[in-house]
């Protein structure tokens, strides 16, 4: 799997995260293995034995390239962070950087194993000429909870064990800044972040699970006009609602997401639907795995 080419500057920001994706930043699993990061993978470690599932790399492997194989066929340019066997999770490319409209925003990771992981997305960067705009330094803050849900308005999240309340309260005022609105909600750890609760499917339509949302934010996004699928929570506790939206109708879900599939299906969505189970298991589904570099303008 090698990048394609970047081109001119003018291209890198996105300002809203469900039109048609032209760019979108991966990784390469090849020193993935299964550890303790979290709710998600400590559920899967402390239920294996009953459970019988183990980490299989090839399959991972597999996986992870049928993913892509969805993003190149649907045209979408898939670029790389560089693996690196001591950012064994570095892959999970939303969180060490989220794209905004005004470049890049650097982020500041708290679990041990992945606090380093900012190097790769730098060096990404750089090497590339793709500018960078801000870094987050006031507390710990992960891309997977900044979540453009249309131009002007963030919604940006916090559970402690990853985001914290000061970083997420940094990144917001960084974009209020910028002449934008930023929302910010505490989220249940059990999500890890924003993007395992809310994730934009199109436009004024959001993918959540209503039930693990606070009351006052569920109310102040119906009165900005936005409906919701709703994910039930079995299917959202494994990570149901953490798809990426290609634009045009067309959406990268995953296998075991039933009742949501079949609900974005009968809204008229193309559903991709790839085994992730590697993945999921081990912390992250698709909208984990990529951040998007450019999208259509909304």
């Amino acid at each position: 799997m090698n990048s394609q080419p970047v081109h001119e500057n003018r291209k890198w920001s996105i300002d809203n995260d469900y039109t048609p994706l032209h760019d979108v930043l991966l990784g390469k699993p090849d020193f993935y293995r299964w550890i303790d990061a979290g709710p998600l993978t400590k559920r899967t470690l402390l239920n294996a034995d009953k459970t019988g599932v183990t980490f299989d790399l090839q399959l991972a492997q597999a996986q992870h390239a049928e993913m892509v194989r969805i993003y190149e066929d649907a045209g979408v340019r898939c670029h790389y962070l560089e693996p690196d066997e001591a950012l064994h999770r570095n892959f999970f490319a939303r969180d060490s950087s989220a794209m905004t409209p005004w470049g890049a925003l650097i982020c500041h990771m708290q679990l041990k194993s992945r606090r380093a992981d900012y190097v790769t997305a730098i060096d990404f960067y750089q090497s590339n000429n793709i500018p960078i705009w801000k870094y987050a330094t006031a507390g710990h803050f992960e891309g997977g909870d900044f979540v453009i849900l249309e131009p002007g308005l963030v919604l940006i999240g916090y559970c402690g064990e990853r985001s914290e309340k000061e970083g997420s309260e940094q990144v917001a005022q960084f974009v209020r800044d910028m002449g934008w609105e930023a929302i910010v909600a505490p989220i249940p750890a059990l999500f890890v972040h924003m993007d395992g609760l809310v994730v934009p499917l199109a436009e004024k339509l959001l993918v959540a699970c209503v039930d693990a949302m606070e009351d006052w934010l569920i109310g102040l996004l119906k009165e900005r006009g936005f409906r919701f699928v709703d994910v039930g929570f079995r299917e959202a506790k494994a990570l149901g609602v953490n798809l990426v939206a290609l634009g045009n109708d067309k959406v990268l879900s995953m296998k075991g997401a039933n009742n949501l599939n079949a609900e974005m299906r009968a809204l008229g969505f193309e559903v991709h639907e790839p085994d992730m189970s590697m993945f999921t298991l081990g912390g992250g589904g698709v909208h984990c795995l990529s951040q998007a570099l450019c999208r259509d303008p909304a």
